[in-house]
């Protein structure tokens, strides 16, 4: 069990240490890394297996594997074939194709270190946590958690889904990202490009719902115009319409900057440590939050996972995205992957008597997390140093886009971040032109890191009865998906991989995916005329590695290789399993 309040703390894993052992597990460098950032002395090994312990904590294993039970998903490329990232990611490009990135390793990576938080986090308040494991196939499914609900609900796609989608490439060659979350200026934006009515029209619908898609068939014509006007043209375009256009970054241009993914700041504050912790870590902890889209709701959904009463903020009316097709019994099936056993309340920020009755909440709240505009917060009287008056041990968590850290940056949206930091390089192999991936990476991965920080500001102020800040972003998230592509620029080595990286093989009726390791040898077979069953026997024989592709997400409720983890919601919505088992 924890001491009482240790004054000297300021990382929550300051005085642990950490022990690695075992085969390298999904993640393991950045499992490591991240726990030094937190605080612990860890050693050099990366191991699949980690014991934390030191500092009047008793010691807490966490393991990571690929897979729970499936036996052909050993690596990066047969968990994103398996889970239907592969699907997702390649809906643009009208066939199954592989992040060149290890997205589904730095999500298990985040969420192991989440269960060590929150393993230790219960400790602190009385528990008795001695084992937490995750697995990167769980990550996965998490991360398609919004698409799979959407295949799975009452009724169809309020958009289609077929090939195409941004970005857009000028007349002299510059390779950009467009965002507006407004009709009006979608259409003024393609007016002054000389675009078509129709195409304007009917590409609104694709482009407003590609976060949800992961495609956006719009008319040929909207690309035809950006590829007959100079990036000049296009630039006034933008500003005359209020839309923002972002050019694509390389690599090699981010560069490696030291900054860790989030920050913890604490103030002082009357606490009293410990607590009456049930069977999850954050049980009896309450979260106020205040989200929009992905990025807050995902944290505050993890957060509820591990125990804590969610309470969202919504305005008169309730969320607009609660009735966002496809839907099951009448509520949004990809909002019921986000916000699935929360409370609602209703209030109008705008309007004083409701945000005085926010400020309440919060005085009574353990944690407040927003992800609103830049700005907004101290604009309603609700920033950090407002609600802590009024509650000084409280845990004020902002998701933001930029994190403040790029001066003039455009609009802090998943697909604006994926085109400014190089991610739209990082996710495609060479020989391919760089593209940002329609499927929410940032967001699924901000709300990750969100949630690994306000377990860490909890953890902080158990130890110290401090209140404590934590912020957390999207760049954030870009940083840590292509910080290994970063370095490998940064040595003058190619950033990217390889031409025809994680590249799917055709069968009769499907696809598979080697791994990683055995793609080349996998290549050299002709397996287009044996169904998928006979392709991977066959494979087998000659000792080489590989899962077959998900392609219909819907057909992940009756998946072999998830049997069992799956189920649905009392709304009939699917749901993915936890991603921790705590012992």
């Amino acid at each position: 069990m924890a001491s009482p309040a240790t004054t000297r703390t300021v990382r929550p894993l300051d005085g642990l240490r950490t022990r690695a052992s075992g085969p390298p597990g999904p993640g393991a460098g950045l499992v490591a890394e991240h726990l030094r950032l937190l605080g612990a002395e860890a050693d050099d090994a990366e191991g699949s297996e980690v014991v934390v312990g030191g500092a009047g904590f008793g010691a807490l294993t966490a393991r990571t594997a690929w897979a729970d039970t499936a036996r052909d998903v050993t690596d990066e490329a047969t968990v994103q074939a398996a889970t239907g990232i592969m699907a997702v990611h390649g809906r643009r490009d009208g066939g199954p194709r592989g992040i060149a990135a290890d997205y589904a390793a730095t999500a298990s990576a985040v969420l192991t270190v989440q269960g060590v938080l929150a393993g230790l986090l219960a400790q602190a308040r009385g528990g008795r946590t001695a084992e937490v494991s995750t697995s990167a196939d769980r990550a996965g499914l998490l991360a398609v958690s919004q698409y799979l609900a959407a295949a799975g609900a009452d009724e169809g796609e309020a958009a289609e889904l077929a090939p195409g989608g941004p970005p857009f490439t000028s007349a002299d060659g510059i390779v950009f990202e467009l965002e507006t979350l407004d009709p009006g200026a979608w259409a003024i934006f393609w007016r002054a490009l000389g675009a078509p009515e129709d195409a304007i029209r009917a590409g609104w619908r694709p482009f407003q719902f590609r976060y949800a898609t992961a495609c956006a068939p719009f008319h040929g014509a909207l690309h035809s115009t950006v590829r007959d006007s100079d990036w000049e043209r296009i630039g006034y375009a933008a500003e005359a319409s209020g839309a923002e256009v972002c050019p694509l970054r390389s690599l090699a241009d981010r560069g490696i900057e030291d900054a860790p993914p989030w920050t913890l700041a604490p103030h002082d504050a009357a606490y009293t440590t410990g607590g009456a912790p049930g069977g999850l870590p954050l049980a009896g902890l309450t979260v106020l939050e205040a989200g929009r889209r992905i990025q807050a709701p995902l944290a505050a959904h993890l957060l509820g996972l591990l125990g804590a009463d969610v309470v969202r903020i919504e305005p008169p009316g309730g969320d607009p995205l609660r009735g966002m097709p496809p839907a099951c019994s009448g509520i949004s099936a990809r909002w019921l992957a986000l916000n699935r056993g929360k409370q609602a309340v209703e209030i109008d920020i705008k309007a004083e008597d409701d945000r005085r009755r926010l400020r309440e909440m919060a005085a009574g709240a353990d944690v407040f997390l927003h992800n609103w505009a830049p700005g907004k917060a101290a604009e309603l009287g609700l920033d950090h140093h407002q609600l802590a008056a009024a509650n000084p041990a409280l845990l004020y968590a902002y998701t933001s886009g930029w994190a403040d850290r790029l001066p003039g940056a455009p609009m802090g949206t998943d697909f604006m971040v994926q085109a400014r930091t190089g991610v739209g390089e990082a996710v495609r192999p060479d020989g391919e032109p760089p593209a940002p991936s329609l499927m929410t990476l940032l967001d699924v991965l901000g709300g990750l890191l969100g949630a690994e920080a306000v377990l860490a500001g909890l953890l902080l102020r158990e130890r110290t009865g401090h209140g404590v800040r934590v912020d957390s972003s999207l760049l954030g998230a870009a940083d840590v998906l292509t910080a290994p592509a970063r370095r490998r620029a940064a040595q003058g080595l190619a950033p990217r991989r390889p031409a025809g990286f994680r590249r799917p093989l055709p069968t009769a009726d499907g696809w598979i995916a080697p791994t990683d390791s055995c793609a080349a040898a996998a290549a050299a077979y002709d397996l287009g005329a044996l169904p998928t069953a006979d392709a991977l026997a066959q494979l087998r024989t000659h000792g080489l590695a590989a899962t077959a592709v998900t392609t219909d997400l819907a057909a992940l409720h009756h998946d072999p290789r998830f049997s069992g983890s799956i189920s649905r919601d009392a709304h009939g919505a699917p749901a993915v399993p936890d991603p921790w088992s705590f012992l």
